[in-house]
C-alpha cells in the first residue's frame, strides 16, 4: 500500500458521510504534526487494547518528541475498537478532538486504561478524562448525544479492515507497515530510513 492509498483511507473518512462540522473538526483534530512534514505516520489503534497501551507508554513519547515536534512526521490516529469499552473511549476522544483536545485526551485514556476498561458504564469516567484535558463538558455531551462521531469511527474501522488490518496496533509509515507493540528502536529505524531516502513519503 503506497502513501497516497493510506492517506486516502485515513484522511477522507468523512467524505462519504453527511456534512457535519463537528465530525469534520473531529477528523482534523486527530492529526498532529506540521503540514511540511516529509512523512506520514498512521496508527490504527484501540484504546482498550493492552498492546496499544504498551506501545503508547513505551514508544509514543519518543515519536512525539523526536519526530512530531521536530516536524519530521505527521501523525494520524485511526479508531479500530475491538473490546467492550473501546467504542466509548473512541467516542470521548473524538468528541474531544472536535474541540482540539484529542491528543491530551488520548494520553489520559491510555494512562488510565486499567481504571475504565472494566466499568459497566464507562462514559462518565472517560468524559472526565476529556474534561481534564481541556474539553468543554457541555460541548462534549452535545457531541456524544448527537451521535456526531460514531459514523466516523465506524468508517475508520471499515476502511482499514478493507485495507487488510486484522488487529491492533498496526502502523502505516510511508510505504512501510509495522504490526504490534514493537520497541522504539524498530520505529526509529524505519522512520530514519524513510526520511533518509531521496523521496521520503
Amino acid at each position: 500500500m503506497n502513501r497516497l492509498q493510506v492517506l486516502a483511507i485515513a484522511l477522507a473518512a468523512t467524505a462519504l458521510l453527511a456534512p457535519d462540522p463537528v465530525s469534520d473538526a473531529a477528523d482534523r483534530g486527530r492529526i498532529t504534526g506540521k503540514d511540511t512534514a516529509k512523512l506520514w505516520f498512521v496508527m490504527v489503534s484501540d484504546f482498550q487494547c493492552p498492546y496499544c497501551k504498551a506501545w503508547h507508554d513505551a514508544t509514543f513519547p519518543m515519536l512525539e518528541k523526536d519526530y512530531v515536534v521536530t516536524g519530521k512526521i505527521r501523525m494520524a490516529f485511526i479508531n479500530y475498537p475491538l473490546h467492550s469499552n473501546s467504542l466509548a473511549a473512541s467516542v470521548s476522544a473524538m468528541c474531544a478532538a472536535a474541540q482540539g483536545k484529542f491528543w491530551p485526551t488520548h494520553d489520559r485514556i491510555f494512562d488510565k486504561q486499567d481504571e475504565w476498561k472494566g466499568l459497566k458504564e464507562p462514559r462518565h469516567y472517560l468524559d472526565s478524562l476529556a474534561i481534564a484535558s481541556g474539553a468543554n463538558a457541555a460541548a462534549l455531551k452535545s457531541c456524544e448525544d448527537g451521535n456526531h462521531v460514531q459514523p466516523l469511527i465506524e468508517a475508520d474501522q471499515e476502511r482499514f479492515k478493507k485495507a487488510g488490518v486484522t488487529g491492533t496496533p498496526t502502523f502505516f509509515i510511508g510505504n512501510a507497515t509495522l504490526v504490534g507493540a514493537l520497541p522504539p528502536q524498530a520505529f526509529r529505524h524505519v522512520i530514519d530510513s524513510l526520511l533518509a531516502a531521496p523521496k521520503a513519503r
